[in-house]
C-alpha cells in the first residue's frame, strides 16, 4: 500500500466533504436549522451509502460512475498526488470555493482531458447563470420568495426540500466521488469500499457538527437561502443541471463552477445591478484562485 495514495485519499475525502459537499448541502443545512445536526447527518449518509453501493455494484466495482475512464491510476504515488489535495484543506479554512475536480485530478490527468475539464466547466457556469436567471425572472410573476411560505404550505415544502436533496446530493456524488477514487483501484474490492464509506460518513457528520464550516457563508450571504422553499427551487435547478451534464459526455467537470454560477444568476435576477456586482465578482474571483493554485501544481508536479 502507497503511502502517498492513502494521504491522498484522506486528504482528498476531507476536502470534497467540508469544501464541495457544503456547496451541495448548503441550502438543505441554511433551511433546516430547527434540526438536530445528526437528523440531518443521518438522512445524508443513508442517500450516500446507496449512492456508492449502488456505482460500485453497477460499474463492477467503479464507484467514479465512469468519471475517470479517461484518467489512468498512476503506476506509483508521488508526492505531488498528495500535495493536491492537502492544499485544498488548506484554502477550505480560508472559506474560498475551490474547484476540488480541477485541483485534485488535474495533477493525475492528460492535458487533452484538462482542456476538455476546463471548457465543460466554464460552460457549466454559464449554463446555470443563464438558467438560473431565466428561471428566477419567470418565478417572480407567481411567486414573491421574500414573502414566509403559509403555515398549511410549509410541511409539503420541506417534504419537497428533502426529496429534491437527496436527488441532488446522489448526482452531485455520481460526479465528485471520482475526486476521491482516483486515489484507488478502479475495481475496488469490498473492503475498500466500505473504507471509502465509512471515511466520507466520518467526515460528513463532523461538517454538519459545524453546521457547514466557513464555505457555508457562500451560501448564506446569498438572498433567501435559509428559506425552505428558496432553498427547495435552488437544489432542483442545480441537480437538473448537475443531471444533464452528466449525460453529455464522462469528462469531469467542476460542480463548485455550476453552483457558484447558479447563485450568480439568481442573484442578478433577485437584486439590483449595483448590489450583485460585488457578491458575484467577489465569488468568481475566488473560483478563479483556486485555478490559479491548480496551474502551479500542475506545473510543479510537471517539473
Amino acid at each position: 500500500m502507497d503511502n502517498f495514495m492513502v494521504l491522498g485519499f484522506l486528504f482528498a475525502a476531507y476536502s470534497v466533504v467540508h469544501n464541495d459537499s457544503v456547496q451541495t448541502l448548503g441550502t438543505f443545512i441554511a433551511s433546516n436549522s430547527k434540526y438536530k445536526w445528526y437528523t440531518l447527518w443521518t438522512a445524508t449518509s443513508f442517500v450516500l451509502i446507496v449512492t456508492i453501493v449502488v456505482g460500485w455494484y453497477l460499474n463492477d466495482g467503479d464507484i467514479s460512475y465512469g468519471r475517470l475512464d479517461l484518467i489512468p491510476l498512476p503506476e506509483t504515488f508521488k508526492w505531488y498526488h498528495a500535495l493536491a489535495p492537502l492544499t485544498l484543506v488548506f484554502l477550505t479554512r480560508f472559506g474560498i470555493p475551490v474547484s476540488t475536480t480541477f485541483l485534485v485530478l488535474s495533477v493525475f490527468a492528460p492535458s487533452s482531458v484538462i482542456e476538455d475539464m476546463l471548457i465543460k466547466s466554464f460552460l457549466g457556469y454559464g449554463v446555470a447563470m443563464v438558467a438560473a436567471f431565466v428561471s428566477w425572472k419567470v418565478l417572480s410573476f407567481f411567486l414573491d420568495e421574500h414573502s414566509p411560505v403559509s403555515v398549511t404550505h410549509e410541511k409539503l415544502w420541506v417534504v419537497i426540500q428533502w426529496i429534491t436533496t437527496a436527488v441532488l446530493w446522489s448526482t452531485w456524488l455520481s460526479h465528485d466521488v471520482a475526486n476521491i477514487a482516483v486515489y484507488l483501484p478502479r475495481e475496488l474490492s469490498v473492503y475498500w469500499m466500505v473504507t471509502c464509506i465509512t471515511v466520507l460518513v466520518v467526515g460528513l457528520g463532523y461538517m454538519f457538527y459545524n453546521r457547514g464550516g466557513r464555505i457555508q457563508n457562500i451560501v448564506l450571504e446569498k438572498t433567501g437561502t435559509s428559506y425552505v422553499r428558496s432553498a427547495t427551487i435552488i437544489d432542483f435547478c442545480y441537480a437538473l443541471i448537475l443531471l444533464v451534464f452528466r449525460e453529455i459526455s464522462n469528462v469531469p467537470m467542476s460542480t463548485t463552477w455550476v453552483f457558484v454560477g447558479l447563485l450568480a444568476g439568481r442573484e442578478f435576477a433577485m437584486r439590483q445591478q449595483g448590489q450583485v456586482f460585488p457578491v458575484v465578482a467577489k465569488d468568481f474571483s475566488k473560483m478563479m484562485v483556486g485555478l490559479a493554485v491548480s496551474v502551479v501544481i500542475v506545473w510543479v508536479a510537471g517539473w
